[in-house]
């Protein structure tokens, strides 16, 4: 690998994990991939002993997850490692498809005016799990490296796991176990637990290639190439001069066979011309999967990313969603944890989340379906929206090549509670969150910056910023109340008020966005997705809406 060299980090032997085993810990965490990072620290975040196992000790070999969507972003943002990834990262917004050498759509992720995040962010997987490793470590959590799980028993109360070590093999138990141990996922096959769905009859090449080249930091995606006749192709590119492309080769390819180099470079040759000179740096092969468990919650263990669900890598879905996996659970699995919400809260999670990973499958399926239709008529119809595409308008939009990925609206979840009042736009029940700039005692910041550490209530003022006595009384009860709810207020001008964090919605983004007036109040829930919505403030009913939302109804 000639742009990275990768970390080893240390094994610690478990002679503290075998004193008295079995012991029994509240949440324990298996696979360091980014999805079990980010439930590690989020697990921190939020205050809980957490120790996670892993049987390697460095982050994964090759870029894999590569494309990393807005809400994503969002989510590592309040994780605290938005920064270093964006930075580091190729932000792209436009999205190009070619048929042989035509242009035949085109699409901009540009979100509106106002947002901190681009539509994407392309970063190699071993860059982030190599961030997210550091801000664990950084909160204390317990990584233990080298340690396999070989064993795991779901008892009632508890989850029972055999870990091998260099040291020698012992057992824990876990009140909670998270499992984020990767699209073959060992421990669902130990419960005899199925995922269900289609595996498609194609492989695909992917070669991450080191150059110097002027293409633009776009999406290329291509039907036919002159330089792959009959195939598809796609290019990225990523940080450090690393370019990642991905070759269509059939069902019936040899998997061993293409991977070697001599097999490899000569595709590259035709693609990118002989006198360009580059690198080979890692080569893989895959197939589409778009399958996902029945139930993401199997007693006491929590399911969570590729070993819950799996999608085609067209469309970014994958590590994307696994993010919002973790998300969703984490905040109630904590809830659960410090005694404040029932067990039930978790079989929402399971809701919410297969209710998203269906979305997902959805917009999966029918993209990995056009670009490698297996029956006569699919290969018609594809093959002819490609050609009225070159010159029709609406032809374009029915093109296909990996439906982006958007976070899922999750309007039919039982934690919301239905308008009572009359609004517009896009922040409905189960929405998540619009970003937009605010100011902050006269400094420069952003709305979804300041939400996602617990339930708060977003309050909009008048454009004096006046909050009378009894509302802010009211406000600073709710506040103090069993599960906290943080008031933030919202106001044209900002201003100061003791107690309460005031933002200045000097553009009005939040306000258009919201459908607010003075006096609107919305409930956001942790993970910054909308609760509930009222045109006036009343107590009692934010009490309820909380008690819906944590299933304390």
């Amino acid at each position: 690998m000639g742009t990275y060299q990768y970390p080893k980090f240390p094994y610690k032997p478990p002679a503290d994990l075998m004193a008295g085993a079995p012991q029994r810990r509240p949440l324990i965490i298996v696979g360091a991939g980014p999805v079990g990072l980010a439930a590690a620290v989020d697990a921190r975040l939020k205050g809980l002993e957490v120790l996670l196992f892993d049987e390697d000790d460095s982050v994964s070999v090759g870029s894999r997850a590569v494309c990393y969507a807005k809400r994503a972003l969002e989510v590592l943002d309040r994780l605290g490692v938005g920064d270093p990834i964006c930075d580091r990262g190729v932000s792209w917004n436009v999205g190009r498809t070619f048929l042989r050498e035509k242009e035949v759509y085109r699409f901009d992720l540009v979100p509106d005016a106002g947002h901190k995040r681009p539509g994407m962010i392309n970063l190699q997987q071993y860059h982030l799990e190599e961030a997210l490793v550091a801000r664990a470590v950084e909160l204390g959590a317990d990584l233990r490296w080298r340690h396999k799980v070989t064993g795991v028993v779901n008892a009632p109360d508890h989850v029972r796991l055999t870990v091998e070590t260099p040291d020698g093999n012992f057992d824990i138990e876990a009140d909670w176990l998270v499992v984020a141990d990767g699209a073959r996922s060992p421990i669902r096959r130990a419960l005899g637990l199925d995922i269900e769905g289609r595996v498609f009859k194609d492989r695909f090449l992917i070669a991450d290639v080191v150059m110097k080249a002027d293409f633009p930091a776009e999406r290329w995606f291509w039907f036919d190439p002159p330089f792959h006749p009959g195939q598809s192709v796609l290019l990225h590119k990523q940080s450090d001069n690393v370019w990642r492309i991905d070759f269509q080769l059939g069902w019936d390819a040899d998997p061993e066979k293409e991977t070697q180099p001599e097999n490899v470079i000569p595709r590259l040759k035709a693609m990118l011309g002989d006198e360009r000179p580059f690198e080979l740096e890692w080569v893989s092969i895959y197939t589409f999967q778009c399958r996902r468990m029945k139930d993401f919650r199997a007693g006491r263990a929590l399911f969570v990313g590729d070993a819950a669900h799996q999608v085609s890598p067209f469309g970014a879905r994958g590590a994307n969603s696994g993010f919002q996996d973790t998300d969703d659970l984490m905040w109630k699995l904590a809830l659960v944890l410090q005694g404040k919400a029932p067990e039930a809260l978790l079989d929402t999670y399971s809701e919410d989340r297969t209710f998203a990973a269906d979305e997902n499958l959805m917009n999966s399926t029918r993209s990995t379906d056009f670009i490698t239709p297996k029956s006569r008529v699919s290969k018609t119809f594809r093959n002819a929206v490609l050609d009225l595409a070159q010159d029709h308008a609406f032809a374009r939009r029915l093109v296909n090549s990996g439906r982006l990925s958007v976070p899922s609206f999750l309007t039919s979840s039982h934690l919301n509670t239905p308008d009572a009042d009359d609004f517009d736009g896009d922040m409905v029940p189960g929405a998540p969150m619009d970003d937009a700039p605010v100011q902050i005692n006269g400094a420069a910041g952003w709305l979804l910056d300041q939400v996602g550490k617990g339930f708060q209530l977003m309050l909009f003022a008048s454009a004096t910023g006046a909050v009378d006595a009894q509302t802010q009384a009211l406000l600073k009860r709710l506040a103090g109340d069993t599960l906290p709810v943080t008031p933030l207020l919202v106001t044209p001008a900002g201003g100061q008020l003791d107690g309460i964090a005031v933002l200045a919605d000097r553009e009005g983004h939040i306000a258009r966005r919201y459908d607010a007036r003075p006096g609107t109040a919305y409930l956001l829930r942790p993970d910054q997705h909308v609760a509930a919505r009222w045109r006036a403030l009343d107590a009692s009913k934010v009490r309820a809406a909380v008690a819906r939302a944590t299933c304390n109804a």
